[in-house]
């Protein structure tokens, strides 16, 4: 898709679709929509009038224009209640129209937006459009496959001085959206086109084209590093496990990283604590954490980030064999701690601890991971939010602003001694699982254990990191979550 800056005022513009903002009943005040309350004599004032359209939040309408204006057709987007109108409001009302046949069926699309209109709020449009529109087709035959790009898509500007402005926002947006797209194809790969040893080679491909570094650990060199927990998850797999640490090191030389980790499941069985087969399939996902780890430093790397990153994303496969470890087996992690293991669908811990651990050696000035880890979060915040944990207030409130900016919504949780108490085991030193009351707390204070004395930060994806219905700029389907969450907090990262 083209996707440019185009310096034209409202007639002039050749498209086949132009879209126009509008805030809930205040197109009296806007002079875009007098301009074209002229071309329609009137008609726009008696859509606002009649209900038919009053500019809430993600509402449209199509308007033909006939032969007054260069376009074939207006489209209104609504913004909602201009006092609380922020840049997720505009990326969400451009997913709605990225889907509308009139879009669908247009060669090119251009953004009209008003005087008040940023670089931030052009990045929103970008991501809302491009991630509204996103599908895969890529395991449909050629006959069932849907063509939604558009050839030719632009952001009208009024000056150079603004269009300069644009075109940054263009930028930003795409390569955010692009990322986000990465995470999502990564997440929707089935089990037998994504194992382990293909999700390296593509970091590793990622990692030649986007000029970011990355390291492969092999079975031997993870026998090497005594990761004892994740071999242990691994070991029912006829596929043996790999580690990738991918690295954009952007920021001062030699400086302290911030350290990502992400979960690597590549197919998730539960192991001999076997799933229900309901719904198993959506298990291809669980390595969401891993995607989106390495999406991000790949989506860091292409913009240039001023940060240290490091990602560091933990795979195996969670199979039943005779090989695979078994309720009350005891395995030893990389830090020496050992585990009893009451329940093998609780693996998402076990990889995660060799990792965290792992992150001591880059001494990192904070650690971040991210994990669908417990299906207990649905009971926490629903399919509405992140629910995430943290041993630092500042990281934490660095966490909840950058998700205010970015509209993925987070709520952070305390982790109690009564808690820590929970994951106590009377065999051994920890227990991998606490039973089902406060799943989401208790596996962090799992996790716990692992981390050295940095800040960290558990964020917790399992649920929003599938959509079953459909919003905005998140069709059907695996989300991305979690990846301008990381974007916007290392792009305004403060000390902590």
């Amino acid at each position: 898709m083209k996707i440019f800056t185009n310096l034209s005022n409202l007639e002039n513009v050749k498209a086949s679709s132009i879209v126009l903002f509008c805030y809930e009943d205040d197109f009296i005040n806007d002079p875009v929509i007098k301009k074209i309350e002229s071309i329609f004599i009137g008609s726009i004032k008696h859509l606002f009038e009649s209900g038919e359209f009053t500019g809430k939040l993600n509402q449209t309408v199509v308007l033909h224009t006939g032969s007054s204006i260069l376009a074939d057709r207006i489209i209104l987007a609504g913004l909602g209640d201009k006092k609380k109108v922020n840049d997720d409001c505009f990326r969400q009302a451009s997913g709605t129209i990225s889907r509308l046949p009139a879009i669908i069926s247009s060669s090119s699309v251009a953004f009209y937006p008003n005087n008040e209109t940023g670089r931030k709020t052009v990045a929103a449009i970008i991501e809302g459009f491009l991630l509204g529109s996103f599908i895969i087709d890529e395991f449909k035959s050629d006959a069932y496959k849907k063509n939604l790009s558009l050839p030719v898509l632009m952001i009208c500007a009024r000056s150079k001085k603004e269009a300069t402005s644009f075109d940054k926002g263009i930028e930003i947006g795409q390569i955010i959206a692009e990322g986000v797209i990465l995470a999502r194809r990564l997440a929707a790969d089935p089990g037998n086109f994504l194992t382990p040893q293909k999700f390296a080679s593509r970091a590793s491909a990622l990692a030649k084209k986007y000029n970011f570094g990355c390291d492969i650990l092999d079975e031997t060199k993870i026998k090497a590093e005594k990761m004892g927990a994740l071999l242990a998850v691994a070991q029912g797999s006829e596929l043996p496990p790999r580690v990738v640490v991918v690295k954009h090191l952007g920021g001062k030389k030699g400086g302290q990283p911030i350290v990502l980790v992400g979960k690597g499941i590549t197919f998730d069985t539960g192991g001999i604590s076997l799933k229900k087969p309901l719904e198993m399939d959506g298990m291809k996902g669980d390595m969401s954490g891993g995607g989106i780890v390495l999406s991000t430093v790949v989506t860091a790397a292409r913009l240039g980030l001023k940060q240290n990153i490091i990602g560091i994303i933990p795979l195996a496969e969670n199979m039943p064999s005779g090989r695979a470890i078994k309720p009350g087996d005891i395995v030893t992690s990389r830090k020496g701690k050992t585990i009893e293991i009451l329940n093998t669908d609780a693996e998402g811990r076990l990889i995660l601890s060799d990792a965290l651990d792992y992150a001591n050696k880059f001494n990192p000035k904070a650690v971040i991971d991210i994990a669908t880890l417990t299906g207990a979060t649905k009971y926490i915040l629903g399919y509405a939010g992140i629910p995430f944990v943290g041993n630092n207030d500042k990281l934490i409130e660095l966490i909840r602003a950058a998700s205010d900016r970015c509209g993925e919504l987070v709520w952070p949780l305390p982790i109690w001694d009564e808690h820590r108490g929970m994951v106590k085991s009377s065999i051994a030193d920890l227990k991998n699982s606490a039973g089902p009351y406060s799943g989401t707390i208790t596996a962090s204070a799992f996790l716990e254990n692992f981390i050295g004395s940095w800040p960290w930060a558990h964020i917790d994806i399992a649920c929003v990191d599938i959509e079953k219905k459909g919003r905005p700029y998140i069709p059907k389907g695996q989300t991305g979550i979690g990846l301008r969450l990381l974007v916007e907090l290392l792009t305004e990262w403060k000390k902590v």
